[in-house]
């Protein structure tokens, strides 16, 4: 590796260190404002520690720290995710892990706002904030999000929704044993926070694009070249000129879409490009895998 590769790759890893303990920081504030002030609970396996520490206060009069219990619950996802999603993408969520934990023991509470449903959806907000900046980061907060990567890895499908399922399961306990309201505003918390992730985090989101070109073999290289995806090169007919065209289909992660549409009109100016969201796709398409 030359000192080039190796200083970008310094630099690289400076940026994920920084995201990441960001991150940390911020789950750690909103731990400590939104959700302590609301009595709500997270989902993953930081709501399952806020039950937990709830349970031991009320029923045994037994203050648990946050930093042990979250940290042990992650021991075992964490063992699993180094072993089949990455060994560095592994390392750096521990880093988030462990200053979200410590942080969250060492910060005081502060009470923001006393309004149930501004703290369920702007604490969702920044719940979700943080949890995409530890995935575009190349890390994750923990927990079930170890789980939720791994099939995603898998499968090729954005798995974050599956996971509200396990949340439930824990919103259900939590409302039958500390009433429902504040289980109620949880959901919307929760909610809020998919939908930030879903908007913000583009890594298994996929468009289909139908490309009619006077250049269609550069267009093609070009897709290869940028994301690694093949292209389909269909022989069309244009009704306005009454004239053969070239139209190309393939399909692209979301994340690289801005990039390879700046790049063929770069080629031809003229092209006709259609996206369509893809839902669904069966076969094979290539992610970068997680380091």
């Amino acid at each position: 590796m030359d000192k080039k590769k190796i200083g970008r790759k310094i630099l690289s890893d400076a940026g994920r260190l920084s995201l990441c303990t960001a991150a940390g920081a911020i789950f750690a504030l909103n731990l400590n404002t939104f959700v302590h002030t609301g009595g709500l609970l997270p989902g993953g396996f930081s709501g399952l520690t806020i039950l937990l520490q709830n349970i031991f206060s009320e029923f045994f009069g037994i203050s648990v720290p946050y930093s042990p219990v979250y940290i042990c619950m992650n021991l075992i996802p964490a063992a699993i995710a180094f072993k089949k999603i990455g060994k560095r993408f592994t390392i750096f969520s521990f880093i988030t892990i462990i200053v979200m934990s410590l942080l969250t023991d060492i910060l005081p509470h502060y009470e923001v706002t006393s309004d149930m449903l501004l703290i369920s959806v702007f604490g969702g907000i920044i719940n979700g904030f943080a949890t995409s900046l530890c995935l575009i980061a190349g890390a994750t907060s923990g927990g079930t999000d170890f789980i939720s990567i791994a099939i995603s890895e898998k499968y090729h499908i954005d798995a974050f929704n599956y996971i509200l399922a396990f949340n439930a399961v824990l919103l259900s306990i939590d409302g039958f044993m500390f009433g429902w309201e504040k289980a109620l505003y949880s959901i919307i918390f929760q909610y809020t926070t998919t939908l930030i992730i879903n908007f913000l985090y583009k890594r298994y989101k996929k468009n289909t694009m139908f490309i009619v070109t006077e250049k269609p073999r550069e267009v093609a290289e070009t897709i290869n070249s940028l994301t690694r995806h093949g292209a389909t090169r269909i022989d069309a007919h244009g009704t306005y000129r009454d004239s053969s065209r070239q139209m190309l289909y393939s399909v692209v992660g979301t994340g690289e879409l801005k990039k390879l549409i700046r790049e063929i009109k770069k080629i031809d100016p003229d092209a006709f490009i259609n996206v369509i969201k893809t839902d669904r796709l069966i076969g094979n398409f290539y992610i970068a895998p997680n380091d």
